[in-house]
């Protein structure tokens, strides 16, 4: 692919790029200029990062395509997961919340399987019906996103002050070992697990099936991409998360607002392509990217946190408030229920997308 074609069709990333360069060189007047100036660039530089991570999960999408499901799915989520960890982690060595990895956890948890899984099967229902998707990944899914969050974020409520780098270090090893696991499974000998078989549409005669455009990018094009987006999206979070502690500071913003905004920004591009999965009646990929997206932010999340907690020997608050443990439970348990039969409907959408709002509602009075 020529450089000039490359530039035009990551216009994106180019502005992102720009965006850094402007960052560094106008971040102290910004700053210096109060509280109204840095909110405006914190919501602009929110705006381009989701931009520049639309492009990251684009690539991830032609190289999910290249190599099929269940891969497919697992390099969107990853994707995904490895932007949320680098704005997270950059966040946190500016930030004084020591909730902030708990509460971004809990959101993402809350976007991807209510607000992914909600909107997409209501949406989805009411064009197509039922949905039909394979239940052993959503079983799989949702009994390792329980074991995955009470280990990390319930249990750690019980746990003495005085040994939690002992609990701390054993937490990192669980979650490393049960994604082993899972990942044996996701393309080993149960990779049919997260896939499904649509049947073919049949075609009227003398009618041809529409081919799929070729895409003109190939991998090593792609994952120079995404690595150059997830970069220049770590500059562009460090800005961000300047401008976010000077613009909300001595305000009465929520104080799960900064979480919220790190799990929005990776889980938008999801959102996009989860969407388009349910209107085209693919619930299968729907199910891998939003239950996936859950376990993927848990399982890899705390070990990267916990980790930087043992380095520096400050502690995280990763048990969950009473409010979240609640909603969790009552999110799981609906989705155990919703996601066993092996299809969807709008009514199942609708209780997981209520679910979503609520979340909503309880972030915005600060609980």
């Amino acid at each position: 692919m020529r450089l000039s074609s490359l530039i035009k069709q990551e216009a994106f990333l180019v502005v992102a790029l720009a965006t850094t360069v402007a960052g560094y060189l106008f971040e102290h007047a910004i700053l210096e200029a109060g509280r109204t100036a840095a909110v405006i660039a914190a919501v602009v530089l929110i705006g381009v990062i989701v931009l520049c991570s639309t492009r990251v999960a684009h690539h991830a999408e032609i190289l999910a395509h290249k190599v099929g499901d269940p891969y497919g799915t697992m390099i969107l989520t990853l994707s995904a997961v490895a932007v949320e960890v680098l704005i997270l982690a950059i966040m946190m060595s500016s930030a004084s919340s020591p909730t902030l990895v708990r509460d971004t956890i809990y959101s993402a948890v809350m976007l991807d399987i209510n607000g992914i899984i909600g909107l997409a099967a209501l949406l989805g229902g009411l064009r197509h019906g039922e949905q039909p998707y394979n239940d052993d990944s959503s079983r799989t899914y949702s009994v390792m996103i329980l074991t995955a969050m009470g280990i990390s974020m319930i249990v750690p409520e019980f746990v003495p002050a005085e040994t939690w780098h002992w609990y701390s270090a054993y937490t990192i090893l669980a979650m490393i070992a049960l994604y082993g696991v899972f990942l044996k499974m996701q393309v080993g000998p149960h990779s049919y697990f997260f896939s499904y078989s649509y049947p073919r549409i049949k075609q009227a005669p003398g009618q041809t099936q529409a081919q799929p455009e070729a895409e003109p990018d190939s991998a090593k094009v792609s994952i120079a991409v995404i690595l150059a987006g997830v970069l220049i999206i770590g500059f562009l979070a460090e800005f961000m998360s300047a401008f976010l502690n000077t613009g909300l500071e001595g305000t009465n913003a929520p104080p799960a607002l900064m979480a919220v905004v790190v799990a929005a920004i990776s889980a938008a591009p999801e959102i996009l392509t989860a969407m388009r999965a349910a209107l085209r009646n693919r619930m299968q990929s729907v199910v891998n990217i939003a239950m996936g997206a859950s376990l993927s932010t848990v399982i890899l999340t705390v070990p990267v946190m916990e980790g930087i907690a043992l380095y520096t020997g400050q502690p995280f608050i990763m048990a969950m408030s009473p409010v979240q443990t609640v909603m969790v439970t009552v999110t799981l348990i609906a989705a155990a229920i919703n996601l066993n039969d092996g299809q969807t409907n709008a009514i199942e959408g609708m209780t997981h997308f209520v679910l979503f709002t609520t979340f909503v509602v309880l972030t915005a009075i600060g609980l």
